[in-house]
């Protein structure tokens, strides 16, 4: 979803982001280790790159974390302004949603991984010979591994990566097991307070998707688009059971204000404690603390079981 980028309003305006397959091999062009590469498949075709290339740029806040939770952190020398995790990311002003290819430039980058391909930003560096990495919004959690192996491919720490992906397989499952039960519970998914939500059809309603939950967005008006702005009518009629905040950062939502808002003082969720408030950037974001997004709605649905 919904950049990011945390979710709300800006996860709306770019859902409709294309996906990619990775994958790549290594290749070596001279004897030396200094002149090996490697070759990621993106999205924007197959990507050379130095095998471990020591100066990279992220303008994707999912990639940034990625890229230091698999041990590439020391390369990156530059992220988005979005990108707020980890701590110790280099805090920068380059633009995610309008990226700068001479602001990139700046920083000497041999290695610049993008969700988005904004502003041309693709073809201006690839015009000036530096690698380039469009890795897409995940459409589901294949994608995301995928994305985390390819990164691992292009930053030099493959061990690494696969070892991630298998934990947050590993973590995942545990949480769902765990929560077997929950099938036929229905949800509502809050992107941001003018009522925008998610479908089954999204990266995070196939989430929600692995406990059998029901999500109530899926038969509102506009859900072929996969974001719809509900009703404030139609979602008190739908009385979901449990109902998930990802617009406590955003927009200053919590379970204090929703209680307020008129006639959702009634709603079963707002009564017996189902309104769980959710970390925006975790919610929005197919990187490696996904896991803790899972965890959040498993603690959600043994509540109310």
């Amino acid at each position: 979803m919904r950049p990011v980028r945390s979710l709300g309003a800006v996860m709306v305006l770019v859902a409709a982001l294309a996906t990619g397959c990775g994958g790549g091999t290594d290749s070596s062009g001279d004897a030396t280790s200094s002149a090996r590469t490697v070759t990621v498949q993106a999205a924007n075709g197959a990507v050379t790159v130095p095998a471990k290339p020591e100066r990279i740029v992220s303008l994707s806040p999912a990639h940034t974390e990625t890229l230091f939770a698999i041990g590439a952190g020391p390369q990156v020398v530059a992220v988005d302004d979005y990108s707020d995790h980890p701590p110790n990311a280099p805090k920068t002003k380059l633009s995610g949603f309008k990226p700068n290819a001479e602001a990139v430039i700046e920083y000497k980058p041999d290695l610049v991984v993008v969700s988005d391909d904004l502003n041309g930003i693709v073809k201006a560096l690839e015009k000036v010979r530096i690698p380039v990495l469009l890795e897409p919004a995940a459409g589901n959690l294949d994608e995301a591994y995928d994305e985390i192996r390819d990164l691992g491919l292009a930053t030099g720490h493959s061990d690494e990566a696969d070892k991630l992906v298998t934990d947050m397989q590993a973590s995942i499952k545990e949480t769902v097991d765990a929560s077997s039960k929950a099938k036929g519970l229905t949800y509502y998914h809050e992107l941001d307070n003018q009522l925008h939500s998610v479908t089954s059809k999204t990266f995070v309603g196939q989430v929600y998707g692995l406990f059998g939950l029901r999500n109530i967005a899926d038969e509102a008006d506009g859900a072929n688009s996969g974001y719809p702005q509900l009703s404030r009518e139609f979602l008190l009629k739908q009385d979901p059971d449990l109902i998930f905040l990802a617009d406590t950062k955003c927009c200053g939502q919590n379970a204090g204000t929703v209680a307020k808002r008129p006639g959702w003082s009634d709603l079963g969720a707002v009564e017996n404690g189902g309104v769980i408030e959710l970390d925006d950037a975790i919610a929005s974001r197919w990187g490696p603390r996904l896991p803790e997004f899972v965890k959040a709605i498993g603690a959600a649905v043994q509540k109310v079981q």
